[in-house]
């Protein structure tokens, strides 16, 4: 009879300590969570003041009593911004599909195919991996405007088109495929091209997937490169418009109209996570499993 009054009590005490411990894992997963958020509601808030109301706070409001979208307006007044999204639109989607062909093709050559020197090649890309991006991009602006590609979508996309982390993660993801399906498809006289499409593509559907919105995002956000490489206009991406409001004045002098800038340029990527979330965390985990 004690005995089991004991066990009852541990029974008790530990489902105790587990609410407890469950308690105060979600307290810090919420406040973790509005750490993270806060930078958006900010964004957002700051973006529907007033340009008096946003002036005459000598201490940041966390609220607005009187909201408006005249911003918004005046963002797409100041630089052309839609033209901007034209562009960005065109170097997303090109860029992303010719390094899709890129990578995919890599990953089976490293992954399936023998040829003398893969492992060393491999290591030399994985190498890559250690030189500073800002020496890569001395590199590709010297070699880009010796080309004359300069102020030109193809001097945009072409230094774009591969990733060394890319190829790796994929590479790992090919290697989970038993070796056996390989072989059974080349007695069969499958070629190599057909068996990647039917069947490596396909089951690691999720890390491509993956792979294609994290590109996406990269495009979508790219600055630095944009910005050395093009000084006209007329192939200016959504963050140079930020960047030229601010070297016009306006934005300087407008912080709520550049915010309202930033949420409409955010809007798609955060709508593409949304919507794909699951995918992409299933690819990440699915290229950390091995085995």
């Amino acid at each position: 009879m004690g005995n089991n009054i004991d066990y009852k009590q541990k029974e008790i005490a530990a489902k105790r300590r587990n609410r407890i411990f469950k308690t105060v894992v979600y307290v810090f997963l919420c406040i973790w969570g509005l750490v993270v958020l806060f930078p958006f509601y900010w964004m957002i808030l700051t973006s529907i003041k007033g340009y008096g109301a946003y002036n005459s706070e000598y201490i940041p409001q966390l609220f607005t009593t009187s909201p408006t979208l005249q911003n918004y307006f005046e963002a797409f007044n100041a630089v052309p911004l839609g033209k901007y999204f034209s562009n960005t639109l065109i170097f997303t989607l090109i860029t992303t599909a010719l390094m899709l062909i890129v990578i995919v093709l890599s990953a089976f050559a490293f992954s399936r195919l023998e040829f003398r020197g893969k492992n060393l090649v491999f290591t030399l890309f994985l190498a890559l991996m250690m030189i500073p991006n800002e020496l890569v991009i001395i590199t590709n602006f010297q070699t880009i405007t010796n080309m004359g590609l300069r102020n030109t979508f193809l001097g945009l996309i072409l230094p774009s088109v591969t990733s060394v982390f890319y190829i790796y993660l994929l590479k790992e993801n090919f290697e989970q495929i038993p070796d056996e399906l390989y072989k059974v498809a080349k007695v069969d006289g499958t070629s190599d091209l057909k068996y990647l499409l039917k069947v490596m593509v396909p089951i690691c559907r999720p890390t491509i997937v993956t792979v294609v919105i994290l590109k996406v995002i990269e495009c979508w956000n790219s600055y630095v490169w944009p910005r050395l490489i093009t000084d006209n206009q007329a192939y200016f991406l959504v963050s140079n418009g930020i960047q030229e409001i601010r070297e016009n004045g306006f934005g300087r002098e407008n912080i709520p109209a550049m915010m309202a800038a930033v949420v409409v340029i955010s809007i798609p990527l955060i709508i593409l996570f949304l919507i794909f979330r699951k995918k992409i965390m299933a690819g990440v985990s699915r290229g950390g499993t091995k085995g």
